[in-house]
């Protein structure tokens, strides 16, 4: 949460710095009044909020650049923002920096069918990559739940993933160059049009960087040819961790479908009445494994899973006969986010990522930490690459339930470590998750990631107090949580 202890007035500052950008930017393109910025002060993670001084909103790269001109003569905090879809708060304002927000950069600026490419500025959302696709036989893989709204800038920000991530790949192995404007008002491009680029690899380092390294500025994705048929089947089986051992036998089997995704009874019962998708409201839980591709390989890959999922203990298979079921049967999967409030007045999404041969040792522990922290829990996640979602269902209002959802988050994410995990695989560490960051790293490791970040932004200006956790703060966040001197978890190598 933020600080809210004494500070200064920032009427002074924010004048400041409102009418040095207005010098340089349309008026339209500087919000600086409270009414005009609250819609600014969250992330999709609205449990944290703070007004930032000043939001701007530029709609191309020269403007980007006068932006982070004036930021960095007047020692402004810049903290970059997509859609504002983030579930990790890391577009969480600072209560004296700038808000630098890409929406209006929304142009898509070439479609090229014969090399498979789309170019594109950072406010483009996802799933219009697709739709301008379309008419070519192509279209952009991966698709977060909320690729309706989310943009391009965001996902490279974030690395976002999505239901289909498992056989295509994240938003890494999608994008094949990123034009970036620097702290020091550079811009540089990262990447190329060729499979491989000269040099060092900084694609790979930028992406997923969380703001803290540049400004997106444009984007080349790879497209692919859009499948022939796909079909679904919606398996059921009479426990979690039966299900969670049949995602292990899919792969094992040497099956990579196109799609395997996971939800567990609550979540069934809480998507099933909005969505009306067809699931099976006595299963324990379900599994969603999709098979793309011509026909043939399509009936062969269908028939396979069906056969593994039957060896694992699946109590019933129904197989998509049509696009709008199979449609329909990923919808549910899609909408179990905003799902959660017909059930809950709040939830809080995690994201930690596993081996895929623990996920019944670690769906047994949430479940017990439902008693211990007496609040319910609901499992969405990409099962097939261990990329696990469980949503924390509380009530704000309710004292003290905040608290224990926080803890029972920091709770999940610390296991998923101790079972050889990550703390997060596709939601960023933004501000929800830098305590947990001192979990998972070593000093020298923080000290390695602040490194790559000095040599991008030697000013400190960019999303500054996100993802990297101080050493001030590991002592503090340590002093609370690691007892007798000893490190968590000390038999875990770390990288």
């Amino acid at each position: 949460m933020p600080d809210h202890a004494f500070q200064p007035d920032p009427a002074p500052r924010r004048a400041q710095v409102a009418a040095a950008l207005r010098a340089r930017l349309p008026a339209s393109c500087v919000l600086s009044d409270a009414e005009d910025t609250r819609p600014y002060e969250c992330d999709g993670l609205a449990a944290y909020r703070q007004l930032p001084l000043v939001v701007t909103l530029p709609t191309d790269e020269a403007q980007v650049l006068a932006i982070l001109d004036v930021c960095r003569e007047l020692q402004v905090p810049v903290v970059p923002r997509g859609a504002g879809t983030g579930l990790s708060g890391g577009a969480l304002p600072i209560r004296d920096g700038v808000v630098l927000s890409t929406a209006r950069m929304s142009q898509i600026k070439r479609v090229d069918p014969l090399a498979r490419t789309a170019v594109v500025q950072p406010g483009v959302r996802n799933l219009a990559i697709s739709e301008a696709a379309a008419p070519f036989g192509l279209y952009y893989a991966p698709d977060p739940s909320s690729q309706i709204a989310c943009t391009i800038g965001g996902n490279v920000a974030e690395n976002a993933g999505g239901v289909h991530c498992l056989k295509y790949g994240l938003t890494v192995h999608n994008v094949l160059r990123v034009r970036v404007a620097t702290i020091e008002g550079d811009v540089v491009e990262l990447g190329g049009a060729a499979l491989d680029a000269p040099g060092l690899d900084l694609l790979a380092v930028f992406i997923g960087s969380e703001g803290m390294l540049g400004i997106v500025t444009e984007v080349t994705v790879k497209l692919v040819p859009k499948p022939a048929l796909a079909q679904v089947i919606m398996a059921s089986f009479n426990d979690v961790v039966t299900a969670g051992n049949a995602v292990a036998d899919v792969i094992a089997a040497g099956i990579i479908p196109a799609g395997l995704e996971m939800m567990d009874r609550t979540s069934v019962r809480m998507v099933e009445p909005f969505v009306q998708a067809g699931y099976d409201l006595d299963a324990a839980a379900i599994l969603l494994c999709e098979a793309d591709g011509t026909a043939l390989e399509v009936a062969e890959e269908i028939a396979r899973m069906s056969a593994v999922l039957e060896r694992a203990g699946a109590t019933a298979i129904a197989v998509s006969q049509n696009e709008a079921e199979r449609v329909r049967f990923w919808s549910g999967r899609k909408n179990a986010f905003p799902a959660a409030g017909r059930i809950s007045p709040d939830y809080y999404c995690m994201d930690g990522t596993i081996p895929r041969k623990q996920l019944a040792r670690v769906l047994a522990g949430i479940a017990a930490m439902e008693q211990t922290y007496g609040l319910r829990c609901s499992n969405v996640f990409h099962a097939g690459d261990g990329n696990m979602h469980p949503l924390i269902l509380f009530d704000a209002s309710a004292p003290g339930e905040f608290e224990r959802a926080e803890a029972f988050g920091a709770a999940i994410l610390a296991l998923c470590v101790e079972v050889g995990g990550t703390i997060t695989g596709e939601h960023g560490v933004g501000k929800e998750k830098i305590d947990s960051m001192c979990v998972q790293f070593g000093r020298k490791e923080l000290d390695a990631f602040f490194a790559v970040k000095h040599a991008f932004d030697p000013v400190a200006l960019l999303n500054p107090d996100k993802a990297i956790p101080t050493p001030h703060r590991c002592a503090e966040f340590g002093k609370l949580h690691v007892h007798h001197g000893e490190v968590p978890f000390p038999d875990l190598p770390r990288f």
